[in-house]
Parts: structure tokens; C-alpha cells; sequence
């Protein structure tokens, strides 16, 4: 990241305006500076290591997908991994299980569209506007990484995933700003939609298969979801409330 923006800051604010998507391509994404990925911090146990100091997990493997190719799951591993790349606040995108996380929702209802209207007529939408378009949101996304491929596999000689890191980074900020051509899609509505996902997944809550080990609640300090504070209102009063953090799971 900039300077201007360093990751962590832009993480926080990203996790406070993340939220569900009904619609493919219609939200925003604020124009950042991408980081290529840094050296893994020492490793740690989730379970005693201290708010916002996750270090990668030595253990991670990728799961199976249940609709992504190959081809798919590796585009969208180097962008999940420069967009959030390893270092001392939290294991990569991928570690962090992103990957799993956007092969569910796109193997499932959300992928299908089931709950959106496909029927038309499309027009260029006004800006500010969402994107129209009759592609399920897996059919964009698919013919978004396809696009993309053909693009930077034209400018570099390689897919996305065999790119060095300040390549790939390059090449996200290209689509991120509505510069690199595709021949089916916009370039920077494709990136919004994988932008998304990836801050979806990153800050969902770890039994829809992102969010590992609650990486990424650890590290800005979220405590998950307990039932009720108000045992803890006199304890903590004036004080900073540090506690491990607690996934649906934790409830069932």
C-alpha cells in the first residue's frame, strides 16, 4: 500500500463496509495502491498470539474447489495474495482461506443469481450506478478471470499466477483503473466484483471457509459475535477490550 494508506488502516475501513452483494459489478472500489507480498512473519499459534499481531499459519493447505478450474482458484489466489499479501498482521489472502470462501458463494445461490433479476433489458448504466449485465455473478467472474488472463498473458507472456508479485500488482491496478482491455467485459467492473469478494472473504465469518483461524478479526481487534456485553460493561469500563475473538461455530 501507500504510504498515504497503509494497509492495515485500509483493512479496517474495508471490514467496516464490507456486506453481503446482490447485485454483480454494483459496488465500488476505492482506487489503492497494491502491495506485492512480504516475507511471512515468525511462526505463532493463533490461540496465544496477541490482537493484530497473526502470524501465517504453517499449516495451511488449499482445500478442494467445488466450481472454480484450476485456472480460476490460481487467478484469484495471486490476486487474493497481492491484494492481501503475508507479513506481521495477518497470513495472506489465500492462507486466510479467500480462495475457499468465493469457490462456495459461486458454487451456491449467490453464484446462480438466484436472487437477482436477468431478464433485461440492459443499458450502460449512469455512473454511480450499478453494473447490468445478464451474466450470473459465477458467469461474470469466470469471464472476468478469462478476460483478464488473455490480457495479461498478451502484455506479460504469462496467466496472472506465473507474473512476479510487482507484476501482478501491476497488472490489478491496470484493471483496477479501467485500463486494461478486455474483449467481453469492463476491466474495472470485473475488479470491483473480485475486490469484493476477496473483503468478503478475508472478514466473513470462518464457517463460510474464509477468514481461517479468525486472522483477520485478530488483527483489527473485532471480537466476533458473543451474545451479550453487558457482563463485561464494568469490567472493561475505560479500558480496552481484548479477548479471543468468537465465530458462529463457537455458538453451535
Amino acid at each position: 500500500m501507500t504510504e498515504a494508506l497503509p494497509r492495515r488502516r485500509f483493512l479496517i475501513g474495508a471490514a467496516a463496509g464490507t456486506a453481503a452483494v446482490t447485485t454483480v459489478g454494483a459496488f465500488a472500489a476505492p482506487d489503492i495502491a497494491l502491495a506485492a507480498p512480504e516475507a511471512a512473519a515468525p511462526e505463532a499459534k493463533p490461540e496465544t498470539t496477541p490482537t493484530g499481531q497473526v502470524a501465517t499459519a504453517p499449516d495451511y493447505v488449499p482445500e478442494p474447489m467445488r466450481i472454480l478450474t484450476a485456472t480460476e482458484a490460481a487467478f484469484i489466489t495471486a490476486a487474493a495474495d497481492a491484494i492481501i499479501p503475508a507479513d506481521d498482521l495477518s497470513p495472506s489472502g489465500s492462507e486466510c482461506g479467500v480462495v475457499t470462501y468465493i469457490d462456495g458463494q459461486l458454487a451456491g445461490a449467490y453464484g446462480a443469481g438466484a436472487r437477482m433479476y436477468r431478464a433485461g433489458p440492459f443499458s450502460t448504466p449512469q455512473q454511480g450506478a450499478g453494473e447490468q449485465s445478464p451474466l450470473s455473478p459465477l458467469e461474470f467472474i469466470r469471464a472476468g478471470i478469462s478476460a483478464a488472463n488473455t490480457w495479461v498473458k498478451g502484455k506479460y507472456g504469462k496467466e496472472l499466477d506465473g507474473l512476479e508479485p510487482a507484476q501482478v500488482a501491476e497488472a490489478l491496478k491496470a484493471m483496477d483503473g479501467g485500463k486494461a482491455e478486455f474483449a467481453a467485459i469492463g476491466s474495472k467492473p470485473f475488479f470491483n466484483a473480485l475486490l469484493q469478494l476477496v473483503m468478503e472473504g478475508y472478514f466473513s465469518d470462518p464457517m463460510y471457509g474464509g477468514n481461517r483461524n479468525m486472522a483477520s478479526w485478530r488483527m483489527i481487534g473485532y471480537p466476533g459475535l458473543p451474545a451479550t456485553y453487558a457482563d463485561k460493561i464494568e469490567t472493561y469500563r475505560g479500558k480496552r477490550y481484548e479477548v479471543e475473538p468468537q465465530s458462529i461455530a463457537d455458538f453451535s
